[in-house]
């Protein structure tokens, strides 16, 4: 709601150029204010997307400590500066009467500005920053924007109100210059204002992208424009690179960093990083790019939820799901470190609906191949199939690249053992009876298996589905599976494709703890719903900014977390197909490693 501070401009701007009848007052000028601001958002979230992508990667990252979600939080209201400039843009172009009617293009004007900034605005920022870095103002104002290490494009803005002040007045310099001068136009405001933001986003991007050839071809450059690695050094070294975007001051005044050519040139020739482990999901629902690690940061710092505001961006989730059924590769959209195990996480670039449609299964399942392939080569151990990639009715859960793929090197892990360890663990202790909902898969059938080995009912409520679970069981162990079409059990482990009318006949207070990749639709009020198999994840793993999918912070699906157990246990088997681990087993390494169970305490905040 923050926008709407702007509204009274936005309104009267456009009430003055579309109705006003007197030419004098129909000003371009003014209108384009807020298409200026529209811009600055757009061009800050695509640095935003293509940093984060990069670091994923590897190839020219800087540092490579990761960010964390204090960062997020800290960082998350970058667009309040583009909303305090425009306030001010109206403002001043209400104010200075030298301000209307600016014509599209004058050459002194830009002339002007470029030699005001490199001198005045340059110069007067590096004293400043200098001022900023002294222990008083430091630990009162300028501590707060060093508190991010690890850059990313929007730290750039991320400052208390009195420096924002501060340089907006040096950047207002040449602006007013040529107002004032009468050399002012709408090119010479829009470029300058573009290049602060090209040049604050470059320099907290944390990879480097400036070629070398530039500055061979020449050399003043480097006095002239600074680089990623140039800055990165100012965020861990502190007394050294201040300048704003030239470094020339720091030649003059011996401030300049004597690693900054070594770590600029190692930088540029780091290549792409290849991880022990990968976890390969896809696309959920259409809003789901907004939620992505690459998409908006602070979406995907929480639970996926569907926000009101999509419904404007319609036009952009369309032609995103018109990218998916172009664009045929998977991307990597977030890495992180356990203990010394390097991860990194895929997705194949199709939507959950994609996944039902019969004409689209061929073309998913080269993409999971092409996927696996490609980790094969690059000699990674492990490759953890996430969501609907390891479906049944796909590609048996996993088991068609084996087949196809006999001297497959890296392992193929469905995750199904921790995802039924996690979901009987999640029973409380003393349940005698379970009823078991929703359509039957491999994690379905082995809970049913363990539950009647270790003397706990599990009741149905199908018979279609209670005669399949007993095609899978003893004689013995089936004496423990019935068939209800009435039952007082509270516990009820759910799958897909269970109904809301299904939820109903459940008693008040049942616990729904689901064995599906997907979460069931909440309807009931007076009931508890847990996640679907989860763990709670340890400190220890590194570079964690984003939430999976409806998970929690720092909450980690079991499928994902089998495929990091399975490279960190060195097990030498695919898990895929009909093929199980021990579940005991599974759940005591899980916990030797520092994942621990979500409580009843986490059902009973995802309560409705």
């Amino acid at each position: 709601m923050k926008y709407l501070v702007l509204a009274p401009f936005v309104a009267h701007s456009t009430y003055t150029y579309l109705v006003s009848k007197d030419e004098r007052q129909r000003d371009i000028v003014y209108i384009i204010i807020l298409p200026l601001l529209i811009s600055r958002m757009i061009h800050n979230q695509i640095w935003i997307s293509i940093s984060r992508y990069r670091t994923a990667k590897g190839n020219n990252r800087i540092l490579d400590k990761g960010i964390e979600f204090d960062q997020i939080d800290r960082e998350s209201n970058w667009d309040d500066q583009i909303i305090f400039n425009g306030l001010l843009y109206y403002i001043g172009y209400l104010l200075l009467e030298q301000a209307h009617h600016m014509p599209v293009w004058r050459t002194d004007g830009i002339i002007i500005i470029a030699l005001l900034h490199s001198g005045p605005v340059e110069f007067l920022y590096y004293w400043l920053h200098r001022a900023l870095h002294h222990h008083f103002l430091y630990s009162r104002y300028h501590s707060h924007h060093h508190s991010s290490i690890v850059t990313e494009p929007i730290t750039s803005v991320i400052h208390p109100f009195a420096e924002h002040m501060s340089y907006f007045a040096l950047f207002a310099i040449p602006l007013f210059t040529t107002v004032f001068t009468g050399t002012a136009s709408i090119a010479s405001f829009g470029a300058y204002v573009t290049y602060i933001d090209f040049m604050n986003n470059m320099g907290h991007c944390n990879f480097e992208l400036i070629p070398k050839w530039m500055f061979s071809v020449f050399p003043p450059l480097k006095y002239l424009m600074y680089t990623p690695s140039y800055h990165s050094l100012h965020h861990t070294q502190f007394r050294t690179n201040y300048s704003l975007f030239m470094p020339m001051y720091d030649y003059i005044y011996d401030t300049l960093d004597k690693s900054s050519n070594t770590l600029y040139e190692k930088s540029l020739k780091r290549e792409a990083e290849v991880p022990d482990a990968v976890h390969l999901t896809h696309l959920t629902t259409p809003e789901s790019i907004y939620h992505l690690r690459l998409g908006f940061a602070s979406l995907a710092s929480e639970p996926h939820t569907s926000k009101w505001y999509f419904w404007l961006m319609w036009p952009v989730t369309l032609w995103s799901i018109m990218i998916t059924w172009i664009y045929g590769h998977t991307f990597v959209v977030e890495r992180n470190l356990f203990k010394n195990l390097k991860l990194q996480t895929w997705a194949i670039p199709k939507y959950r609906v994609q996944y039902f449609m019969k004409w689209q299964r061929e073309t998913i399942n080269n993409l999971i191949e092409e996927a696996i392939m490609e980790a094969d080569l690059k000699g990674i151990k492990v490759l953890s199939l996430g969501l609907l990639n390891q479906a049944k009715k796909l590609n048996s859960n996993g088991e068609l690249y084996v087949r196809r793929h006999p001297q497959l090197k890296v392992k193929v892990v469905d995750g199904s053992s921790l995802a039924v360890a996690v979901v009987i663990n999640s029973i409380p202790r003393g349940t005698s009876q379970v009823v078991l909902r929703g359509r039957l898969s491999k994690v379905a059938y082995s809970i049913a298996l363990a539950l009647c080995q270790g003397g706990v009912q599990v009741v149905t409520l199908d018979e279609e589905e209670y005669k399949r679970l007993k095609a899978k069981l003893t004689p013995e162990v089936s004496t423990n599976l019935f068939l209800s079409k009435s039952n007082v059990s509270k516990t009820w482990l759910v799958g897909d494709g269970l109904s809301e009318e299904e939820q109903l006949k459940a008693p008040k207070g049942t616990l729904f703890i689901p064995f599906s990749q997907f979460p069931p639709r909440k309807v009931r009020k007076d009931c508890f719903y847990f996640t679907t198999p989860a763990m709670i994840t340890p400190k220890h793993l590194e570079n964690v900014d984003s939430c999976e999918n409806w998970l929690p912070r720092r909450v980690m699906s079991a499928w994902r977390i089998a495929g990091i157990l399975h490279a960190l246990e060195g097990w030498n088997e695919h898990e895929c197909g009909n093929m199980m681990f021990d579940i005991d087993k599974v759940w005591k390494v899980s916990l030797d490693h520092g994942f621990c169970p979500l409580t009843i305490a986490s059902a009973t905040e995802s309560k409705n």
